[in-house]
Parts: structure tokens; sequence; C-alpha cells
């Protein structure tokens, strides 16, 4: 399949792993509250992009198998489609981050405190919902009010 990019709802306990984009006016949505991944390289799979992303911009090296959900949806900003993964890791799993050169800065936020942020990237916050109820359908979350 072809496709853009990939992208994942990461939750490191019950907190979701953010980045901060770089604030550069060359990029969609400078400045703002993404979640790891980014564009395909070459002919990698989807499972490969994210993954490779999530190393190079967090430095986590995660196994294939923690990816729990996914989904395709289009991309308003490239055209064309991107997927979108959900995992989760255990708490203090953030201890192994080593944060890359891309975006300003990370945070480990509640989901419910990034939907609601105003710099969340917007159209990015339906595919977090999904992976987030992909996660509780396989009974995968937990946190306050969970499991």
């Amino acid at each position: 399949m072809d496709f853009v990019g990939a992208k994942i709802v990461l939750l490191i306990g019950d907190r979701l792993l953010t980045l901060l984009r770089d604030d550069i006016a060359t990029i969609s949505y400078p400045g703002w509250w993404d979640m790891p991944g980014g564009g395909r390289e070459g002919g990698e799979s989807p499972e490969a992009c994210v993954l490779r992303e999530t190393r190079e911009e967090f430095g986590l090296v995660l196994d294939e198998a923690v990816l729990a959900w996914r989904a395709v949806f289009d991309s308003p900003t490239t055209g064309g489609q991107a997927f979108w993964f959900a995992a989760q890791l255990p708490a203090g799993a953030e201890r192994d981050i080593a944060f890359g050169d891309e975006g300003q800065g990370w945070l480990l936020m509640s989901p419910e405190a990034w939907l609601a942020h105003p710099r969340a990237i917007p159209h990015f916050k339906s595919r977090v919902r999904a992976g987030l109820t992909g996660l509780d359908a396989k009974g995968l979350r937990r946190g306050p009010g969970r499991g």
C-alpha cells in the first residue's frame, strides 16, 4: 500500500508521549503539540516507518509486537494516506527516552490534557481518540477510571 507516513498514540503508563514541533515557518503546525512519527522513507512498511521515527525522535526502540492498534487516515497536510498506531509501555519507560534533534521538546500528558490543549494539532484529535479506543478495546489501557 502506498502511504505518506505513520504516527503513534504512545502511552507510557497512563500518559501520552507528545512532541512540541519545531517553530519553523516551512513546516505544518510549527510550535504545536504532535504525536511521535513522520514521513515514510523508501519502501519501508508502515510499521517500520513508525518504529524508525519513534527511535529517531525519542531514542525508544520498540518491538513491532507492542503495536496493538492500527488504522489508515487521509492526510490533509500532505495528501495521500497515513497509518496510525497505538501502543502502551509501562510507567517508567520514559527513563529510556533520549530526545532527538526534531522538535523543541517533549512531555508526557494525560490524554485528556492533550485533547483539550489549544495547540494540539486539530485533525489529530480524532486519530488520538481512535487509538485510545483501540487500546481500550484490547483491554490494554490502564489508568484512572480504567481497568
